[in-house]
């Protein structure tokens, strides 16, 4: 029988799937779409399992924001090369389930994949990630997410060529500034806002490495007490946004600037693809430096 496009369409708004796969279901079906729905599943869900065990350390990360900057998302969506990683579809999918984690508020991943792919559709967002695992023929999931919300504040992003994303949390300042300082933290990898987030336990870990390394000088005490203090104040530099150089203007730090436009930074999100997983070594951080080099 002959099969239309009117029931393709239909058939590809219910699972996600693509246009051949749809119409390849309904003419073994003879038209009949909730078979074809049924055959599909079926299909989409032995060749997703087959590659459920496959690793998928490369993908892209995409950040949605409200138009009011109150509230935004960020989502890391993995598959298993850089090839997949770089086209329009992964990166389509990854935007509307961003959109979806801003408007609909999953608990986790798990939540996520049950919501509808964009509103009101049939298709969830678990059926058409199963859908780009057919189409593309790669493991392909959303590994995590984020949403942030403020009141006062407003939410700045910055995304550095697919695989690094920043989301900011800032109290004034305009969205140049909060993009800015969205790139310094891709760029630097700060891991704290201010020196009072660090542990105790881990700015005592570094005090007492560095007081066994200075006390092999043979300096007097005193001067061994002021080599671990300046230490553990670089220390306390690098690992905290506030003192770290401003990677657009190193001569002034990121505190600096921040006071001179009377700003305030209540929080940060960085992801980076890959990260803690098995997968080739790139050094993302050193190419968003790169770019702020070149701005």
């Amino acid at each position: 029988m002959s099969i239309s496009a009117l029931q393709v369409k239909e058939l590809r708004e219910r699972t996600g799937l693509g246009m051949m796969e749809c119409k390849a279901a309904l003419t073994e079906t003879n038209g009949d779409m909730e078979a074809a729905a049924d055959l599909l599943r079926t299909r989409a869900g032995a060749k997703v399992e087959k590659k459920a065990g496959r690793i998928a350390a490369e993908g892209t990360i995409a950040i949605h924001v409200s138009p009011d900057r109150k509230t935004a998302a960020m989502v890391e969506v993995n598959c298993e090369t850089d090839f997949v990683a770089k086209g329009d579809e992964i990166m389509a999918f990854a935007v509307a389930t961003a959109v979806r984690v801003v408007h609909a508020q999953p608990a986790d991943v798990d939540a996520l994949y049950k919501l509808p792919y964009q509103a009101g559709a049939p298709a969830t967002i678990a059926q058409s990630r199963e859908g780009l695992v057919m189409k593309l023929g790669e493991n392909i999931n959303v590994r995590r997410f984020e949403r942030l919300t403020t009141d006062k504040g407003h939410i700045g992003s910055y995304v550095h060529g697919r695989k690094i994303g920043v989301l900011v949390v800032m109290d004034g300042g305009d969205e140049a500034l909060a993009r800015d300082i969205a790139m310094h933290v891709a760029a630097s990898r700060p891991e704290y806002v201010s020196r009072d987030q660090v542990p105790a336990a881990a700015v005592a870990k570094e005090k007492e490495i560095f007081t066994e390394q200075a006390g092999s000088s043979g300096k007097p005490a005193d001067i061994v007490e002021k080599m671990v203090m300046g230490r553990v104040n670089k220390y306390l530099n690098e690992i905290t946004l506030l003192g770290q150089p401003f990677v657009k203007d190193p001569d002034t730090t990121v505190e600096k600037l921040l006071k001179s436009k009377g700003t305030v930074v209540k929080g940060f999100i960085r992801y980076e693809v890959g990260e803690g997983l098995e997968k080739r070594s790139d050094n993302f951080a050193a190419e968003v430096m790169a770019t702020v080099k070149s701005v």
